[in-house]
């Protein structure tokens, strides 16, 4: 199994932006417990950042036919991205959105995700923890089929 975990603007930036809503774990750990989490379950993790939007829309279109599963925290472009929306429906690859925080508790314009129109689950609120759970949920929906 080989999931393509990707990251939008400022996830780079765990740690330092807000840590009172995004924690006080920096990237390279969010990367690290991905992938140990990735080793110890025998999946093969790509993980991927990027703070421009047409960056993650390139790389969700480069994992057709590779990958076999995406986990994307898309950051604020949850909320704009027709564009990151559309490279997941086109490429079809089972797809799980990823929110840091609890984004349903959060800012009126935070309800809003364009992305989420094209994925298999959504998980928010779990810290990166929900990285790890939305790994979880693919390579259980791949044993099953």
């Amino acid at each position: 199994m080989k999931i393509l975990v990707i990251n939008g603007p400022n996830i780079n930036m765990l740690g330092i932006r807000e840590p009172d809503i995004y924690g006080k774990e920096n990237y390279k750990t969010l990367l690290e417990r991905i992938q140990a989490h990735a080793k110890e379950k025998d999946i093969d993790i790509e993980c991927f950042q990027s703070n421009h939007e047409g960056a993650l829309v390139d790389k969700i279109q480069e994992a057709f036919g590779k990958a076999d599963g995406i986990v994307i925290n898309p950051g604020a472009y949850t909320h704009t991205s027709i564009a990151i929306l559309d490279a997941v429906k086109a490429v079809g690859i089972p797809t799980v959105e990823v929110h840091i925080s609890k984004v349903e508790e959060r800012e009126a314009f935070r309800q809003i995700s364009y992305v989420r129109e094209a994925c298999v689950a959504t998980i928010t609120g779990r810290g990166i923890g929900g990285y790890l759970d939305a790994i979880d949920l693919l390579n259980k929906q791949k044993e099953a089929l």
